[in-house]
């Protein structure tokens, strides 16, 4: 089984280089994947963008009504964030780079040096969305890094300060061309983003990997996917805690 999860690493991986992620799941007749399998052929992936390609904290999933609702599954599941897939506020986004481009409007946190959450900050998460197997299920879901594509983010400076103990009130808001197309509350993940946090860092443990200090955590989002399309601009903002924008060219 090892040789398989190998093997399947390196195909998603040139699959996800050439645009195409995730073919294995259209084979007819593909050889079932277990979870836990999906989960390592995610690890064999990293083992194999390294050392080029640097994991700098993880994505987690699927946890609000939004995303469940669209997928018909039930998380959390989690992903790994590379540093050559984060984007400045402002930047332009290719969609021909993607397949089926979709972002997600969400909240992220930095971890300080004693491992706790030590900043929050709005950004926008995008994906290839797209699922070969049908239905959709979470072992394509977890082999293709939770379907995760790269991250807009703000400047450092506008990183604002927080503590795991401290609520989140405000609302979380996605505009495209200047309109409201969704809103929800910031807190509106199951434990927030503690929670999602705190259930990372034991699903993390059982693979034998382990939070550092600096990682960038995208903690999921009680809002669903949205498609967008070449010329669009996006804004994300959480009240309170500032905006953060991309537009997606062709």
């Amino acid at each position: 089984m090892t040789d398989f999860v190998h093997a399947l690493a390196a195909r998603q991986l040139a699959d996800y280089r050439a645009g195409t992620p995730g073919t294995f799941f259209a084979d007819p007749g593909r050889p079932p994947l277990s979870l836990d399998e999906a989960y390592r052929v995610q690890g064999e992936v990293a083992a194999l963008r390294a050392p080029e390609e640097q994991v700098v904290g993880y994505k987690v999933g699927c946890t609000g009504p939004g995303t469940r609702a669209q997928f018909g599954l039930d998380g959390p599941i989690r992903g790994f964030l590379y540093d050559t897939e984060l984007h400045p506020t402002g930047s332009e986004i290719s969609s021909a780079a993607h397949d089926g481009l979709a972002i997600e409007g969400e909240l992220a946190v930095r971890l300080g040096d004693d491992g706790r959450i030590a900043r929050v900050l709005p950004v926008i998460e995008l994906h290839n969305y797209v699922f070969r197997g049908q239905p959709p299920t979470l072992q394509e879901l977890v082999a293709n890094n939770g379907i995760h594509a790269g991250v807009v983010l703000p400047p450092p400076a506008a990183e604002l300060p927080w503590h795991d103990d401290e609520p989140l009130t405000g609302r979380l808001t996605v505009r495209i061309d200047g309109a409201r197309v969704e809103e929800g509350p910031m807190d509106g993940v199951p434990g927030g983003p503690a929670g999602s946090v705190r259930w990372l860092a034991r699903q993390l443990a059982d693979s034998g990997l382990s939070l550092r200090p600096g990682q960038l955590i995208l903690t999921g989002t009680p809002l669903g996917l949205i498609r967008v399309r070449p010329g669009a601009h996006l804004e994300v903002s959480a009240e309170g805690l500032g905006t953060v924008e991309a537009t997606i060219g062709a």
